[in-house]
């Protein structure tokens, strides 16, 4: 990749990056999406005058789902609620379709924001240096909380599956310019030679 873009190798046991059809059971997407890559490099390097960019994924092992039941509630909890609440008696059990054994590069540029003028330069050394030293404000997950990811810079040789798949309708990113109806952006995804190109944001705005 061109050397603008800056890269985090990340890792877990288990992934779960939840498709919005799926109601009643959680199923994974098949490879990380945009928003959970983006969320990663958010936790290990967030500045207000910037937001990342993610222009490229890559699946470093061969893709495989596993299910598992996980306790949940039923209820969302609300700031004006004023009567105790019980987790035990709200819990219910679910099953989810979740990836596992995962490791991908993600790949990325800092768009700075209208009348910044600091150099992208900084940004991107400013996390290369986070990633090198492993600081993070919190702990990357993998689509869940719970399935903390490990991350470090990219490993020289590594190399990404060779497997080409069609991955369907995926999400991009939530669009939030009227703040009174956020929507979903979705895109085609494709894996070609273990790769996700993704296509620019104002393409997906379209």
């Amino acid at each position: 990749m061109n050397e603008r873009y800056i890269s985090v190798r990340v890792s877990g046991d288990f992934a779960l990056f939840t498709r919005p059809e799926s109601k009643a059971e959680r199923v994974t997407y098949e490879v990380i999406t945009p928003s959970a890559a983006r969320g990663i490099l958010e936790a290990i390097y967030w500045h207000p005058q910037f937001d990342w960019v993610i222009r490229e994924i890559r699946v470093l092992r061969p893709i495989q789902t596993t299910g598992i039941f996980r306790n949940e509630v039923a209820s969302k909890m609300s700031p004006s609620r004023t009567e105790p609440y019980y987790a035990d008696h709200d819990r219910m059990q679910r099953h989810s379709v979740l990836l596992r054994d995962v490791a991908y590069e993600i790949y990325a540029d800092a768009n700075v924001r209208p009348g910044v003028t600091e150099d992208h330069a900084k940004f991107r050394a400013q996390f290369r240096d986070r990633v090198e030293k492993g600081q993070c404000f919190h702990r990357p997950a993998l689509g869940c909380r719970e399935f903390a990811a490990e991350f470090g810079p990219v490993r020289p040789g590594e190399t990404p599956i060779q497997e080409d798949r069609d991955l369907g309708r995926m999400l991009f990113d939530m669009n939030y310019a009227d703040k009174k109806r956020i929507r979903p952006m979705f895109f085609e995804a494709r894996l070609e030679q273990g790769i996700l190109s993704l296509p620019d944001p104002r393409e997906v705005l379209r």
